[in-house]
């Protein structure tokens, strides 16, 4: 979803090319006017204006848009910027001109509040940008939604939910989403069971997969909830309160917080029985659920929008300028080692446990995955990750390019696809996320990513596991769009110096 402060620059963006668009209309529509064989309507006659008369400079007008913008900008805010998918058509296309109205009513009054305005007003000029710009601001709200729609119907908004507590809250919350909520916001995946350790194991043991709103399958115990957040793809844990006991919420918060994931605790108290006239005070959250929402750091985080527009940006820029270099690299593993795919295809877990297949160009021989046990004595880094220097398993071509970190190219399409991240914790094998320890996971809690701190502190001389996740751990909790910049510049200096293997 898309901050609703950008909606603010969206709309600058709209009025701006309006009015610069108006510039532009503004002659013809004069030419128009002033013939005498179309439109005789007496009321555009206040529009007509002598054969000789000029526009001006565009820049003589700007205080037109100047004037006009804010207090547009500001009866769009008001009207619900950023709200536009829970309106009616009706609202969001009345909405551009009723904004477009105030606007150029409010540049109207310049030139009778003052008795010698330096600057005469174009009466075309303001008609043209009040018609364009209503109709620019309603046609991309519209085009908007239209998107928003289309991709929700599709599926593409769902949030995976886990409900943790006592069975008749489970019940009650399970019947409160079938008659409440949409399928295509929210998919109950099951419930974790808080008395008997041994109701059930966990989805994986019964088939797994979401669940719909009439199931309350048990999952599991709730002691098996950090492994189940990094085994399943879930976006939210609604934990009941009881009214008495429930020493194990502090064990949901924890594995909530250590991995990221939204947590809604709701008091049993304020469900039991006849429903409450209570609601949530967030009137962003869909539920309206009286719940204490705990949401983990950078949720609705501005910045974590743009992280993502510069990941589109600049992975699209960086594959059309490197494209020649793609090529290049692809022909030379075909003419070098003909027997192998130009790719290698990456199949590893990403944030919130979701496998996804990345792609490298192919460093390794055909028996390299069969040739890893024998291998494994060689092994530097303790841990689960495998890693040895001067690996008997890689092709002299592969050799190259894994040193100035050429083989890494081809996950820019995973940064692109959304998968990955340009920066951020390395992506985990499955067998490898199995030899974790708990507090490793937490790295998988944000999107991976092609580089990282531990990229530029060492690289190959970090033979210790624990501190290569400290560092991405570091990354996690100090992240920021300058410290996202400050890695990228270091890393293109780390790569340019050649020190991979």
């Amino acid at each position: 979803m898309i901050p609703r402060r950008f909606f603010w620059t969206f709309d600058l963006l709209i009025l701006v090319l309006a009015f610069m668009l108006s510039d532009l209309v503004a002659p013809h529509f004069q030419k128009l006017l002033v013939s005498k064989d179309i439109l005789q309507m007496a009321w555009l006659s206040i529009f007509s204006p002598e054969p000789e008369y000029t526009l001006g400079p565009i820049a003589q007008n700007l205080w037109i848009l100047i004037v006009a913008t804010l207090p547009m900008i500001i009866f769009l805010e008001i009207d619900g910027a950023g709200k536009w998918v829970s309106q009616s058509l009706t609202r969001i296309v009345l909405a551009g001109p009723a904004a477009s109205l105030l606007g150029v009513s409010l540049v109207s009054l310049v030139p009778f509040s003052l008795r010698n305005p330096p600057v005469p007003l174009s009466r075309l000029l303001l008609f043209s940008f009040g018609i364009v710009s209503a109709l620019g601001l309603s046609a991309y709200r519209l085009a908007l939604r239209r998107y928003y729609v289309r991709r929700k119907a599709a599926g593409y908004y769902v949030r995976n939910v886990v409900i943790v507590g006592l069975q008749p809250a489970i019940a009650w919350m399970t019947r409160y989403f079938a008659e409440n909520v949409s399928s295509k916001e929210y998919i109950i995946f099951g419930s974790l069971d808080v008395q008997n350790h041994q109701t059930a194991v966990l989805s994986a043991a019964q088939g797994g997969g979401a669940q719909p709103f009439h199931d309350s399958t048990v999952l599991g115990h709730v002691s098996q909830l950090g492994e189940f957040l990094i085994q399943k793809p879930i976006h939210e844990v609604i934990a009941i309160q009881p009214a008495s006991g429930g020493e194990w919420m502090l064990h949901v918060i924890r594995d909530c917080d250590n991995l990221g994931i939204l947590l809604r605790i709701v008091p049993e108290s304020l469900i039991a029985g006849q429903p409450l006239r209570l609601h949530t005070l967030f009137p962003f959250q869909a539920l309206h659920l009286p719940a204490v929402v705990l949401a983990p750091p950078h949720l609705d985080s501005d910045a974590l929008f743009v992280k993502r527009i510069l990941d589109v940006a600049v992975s699209v820029l960086l594959m059309i300028l490197l494209s020649p270099l793609f090529l290049l690299i692809a022909l030379a593993i075909k003419i070098w080692t003909p027997g192998l795919p130009v790719f290698y295809r990456w199949r590893v877990v990403g944030r919130n446990g979701v496998e996804f297949t990345g792609y490298k160009f192919t460093t390794m021989a055909a028996d390299a995955d069969q040739r890893k046990q024998e291998l494994m004595e060689r092994n530097e880094m303790t841990g689960p990750v495998f890693k040895i220097k001067d690996d008997p398993r890689m092709t002299p071509l592969g050799r190259f390019l894994r040193k100035y970190s050429l083989n890494e190219l081809p996950q820019l399409w995973s940064v692109f696809k959304g998968d990955m991240s340009l920066v951020g914790p390395r992506p985990a094998f499955r067998h490898e996320l199995e030899r974790y320890e708990f507090w490793q996971k937490r790295k998988l809690s944000i999107r991976p990513g092609i580089t990282c701190l531990w990229q530029i502190r060492g690289r190959n001389n970090i033979n210790r596991f624990e501190d290569w996740v400290t560092m991405d751990l570091e990354y996690i909790d100090k992240w920021s769009l300058w410290l996202d910049f400050k890695i990228l510049i270091r890393t293109a200096w780390v790569v340019l110096a050649g020190t991979g293997s």
